[in-house]
């Protein structure tokens, strides 16, 4: 119900869709894993596709039936397994979602079998060339390394795509597999300033001007005020362009 959670659920949603690639003459079927309340499955409805939704919570299922979203839902674990026959399914998404097969929720559970047999069976239920997009919030590396280590052995080729990694707020990472033979791998959200800013690193001769003991820019100079910019726009903010005006001291007033 929350106005800010539903904007940042259908943003994730678009990137899923986006990283998808999928064929823009034909609409497809498409497996949302923890659907939820179906956010998700509106922008794929939107783009003119299918969907199925599996959530283990009923409670959220329920919500979805009320807002009578346009997808089938499904009640089920995903770490028991994806219930569809081979080749059923033209992608997957999942937002949010896939970090919680981490957890023992119960004696009898196992992590890493909950994760194997839901990435094997995921795997078998989607057609060859198709993709998976995972958006996922791990707690650590190894959680991490744990979840893409059993994407691995069940087949799935591919690798984590990370939004904007230079910013705490909104750094999204994005489980981008491949069933088949392997894509290349898409390029993050936020990166390009950063690339640039190598690229530019090795060719410029510029003498950075006013720096302090510790080798810091001097706080409210230009370069200090230049980096700061630099530094938003690597966060994926709006900054406005750099002029000859940047950071310059007006004349005090009488």
């Amino acid at each position: 119900r929350s106005s800010r959670v539903v904007e940042i659920q259908s943003q994730m949603s678009a990137r899923a869709v986006e990283l998808l690639a999928l064929p823009e003459e034909r609409p497809c079927l498409l497996l949302d894993v923890g659907c939820g309340s179906g956010l998700s499955g509106d922008h794929i409805s939107e783009e003119g596709h299918y969907w199925v939704g599996l959530d283990i919570s009923s409670a959220m299922l329920d919500v979805a039936v009320e807002r009578e979203v346009e997808g089938d839902l499904l009640l089920a674990d995903v770490g028991q397994g994806i219930p569809f026959r081979p080749g059923t399914f033209d992608g997957c998404i999942s937002i949010s979602a896939v970090q919680w097969l981490c957890n023992a929720d119960k004696k009898s559970h196992s992590p890493v079998k909950r994760l194997y047999r839901f990435f094997s069976t995921l795997y078998t239920a989607l057609a060859r060339g198709s993709r998976a997009v995972l958006q996922l919030y791990p707690e650590s590396s190894e959680q991490l390394e744990l979840i893409t280590a059993q994407a691995m052995r069940a087949g799935f080729t591919g690798g984590m795509v990370v939004d904007y990694p230079n910013s705490a707020k909104a750094k999204k990472f994005f489980l981008c597999l491949f069933v088949g033979a392997s894509s290349t791998l898409p390029k993050g959200l936020g990166t390009e300033c950063a690339d640039e800013e190598l690229q530019q690193a090795k060719f410029t001769n510029e003498r950075t001007r006013f720096r302090n003991v510790k080798g810091k820019s001097v706080k409210k100079s230009r370069d200090w005020i230049l980096e700061k910019k630099e530094r938003r726009r690597r966060q994926g903010k709006e900054v406005r362009g750099d002029t000859k005006y940047t950071g310059r001291k007006r004349r005090p007033h009488f």
